[in-house]
């Protein structure tokens, strides 16, 4: 088997378990809105779609790459970007933990692994997508400077890595507390540009969400870290 056969083999062996992990989240929210007539944790399945998008995305890019044009990879990369905050967002899904003690419907340990597989299926859409844009930007970054070569041919990660990371942090930050969507850079860019603006020429009077912005870039560098090598590792 070539190399090129195994890369796919073990790629789709992977989007298997994937739609398992997904299905798995999906039926415990359905059973609890049919078990307690409830359909606020519904939201749960969409801001799961969302993160899909940016893994469905990159995917694409590495697939077809080849086939397809640089002006539709430049739109394709843009979109990913916008789009790849929504991956970790669901890890803030956690917050709602405690929003369906009220009806007594279900016991506190299936809401936990409910909203736990969901925030695992996201950070593992966003691992995995970052990963497969970093295999296709950073040997572009190499090529031109912007990433230096280290021993054994590969280079500096965290250069590429860490900048997604920070924009991952800020966009789940304007998403979780300024409750903007990845669409409303298109449909609202005024308001979204002028809040980010204003976090900007006025740093001390909103530390706190550059606080949140900092210690979660460095928490999500970490782990997709942890991960790669911990992948590597195991192979």
């Amino acid at each position: 088997m070539s190399l090129s056969e195994r890369y796919r083999f073990l790629r789709s062996e992977l989007d298997r378990l994937l739609i398992c992990s997904m299905s798995f989240s999906c039926l415990l929210a359905v059973y609890r809105v049919i078990h307690t007539h409830h359909s606020h944790f519904l939201f749960l399945v969409w801001n799961l779609f969302l993160a899909l998008i940016p893994y469905a995305l990159s995917g694409w890019l590495t697939l077809f790459r080849r086939e397809t044009g640089r002006i539709p990879r430049i739109l394709i990369a843009a979109v990913w970007l916008l789009f790849i905050p929504n991956t970790f967002y669901i890890l803030t899904d956690l917050y709602h933990l405690g929003d369906g003690y009220n009806d007594h419907g279900v016991p506190q340990w299936f809401d936990l692994i409910m909203i736990l597989s969901f925030a695992w299926n996201g950070l593992l859409l966003g691992i995995l997508s970052i990963r497969q844009m970093e295999k296709l930007v950073l040997p572009w970054m190499i090529v031109h400077g912007w990433a230096m070569r280290r021993r054994g041919g590969k280079g500096n990660a965290w250069l590429f890595v860490y900048p997604i990371m920070w924009l991952n942090a800020l966009g789940v930050y304007t998403g979780r507390y300024l409750r903007f969507n990845s669409w409303e850079i298109v449909s609202n860019p005024f308001r979204l540009l002028g809040d980010i603006t204003g976090m900007i020429i006025h740093p001390l009077r909103n530390h706190y969400a550059w606080d949140m912005i900092f210690c979660f870039s460095i928490l999500m560098t970490l782990m997709y870290l942890m991960m790669k090598r911990m992948s590597e590792a195991l192979l």
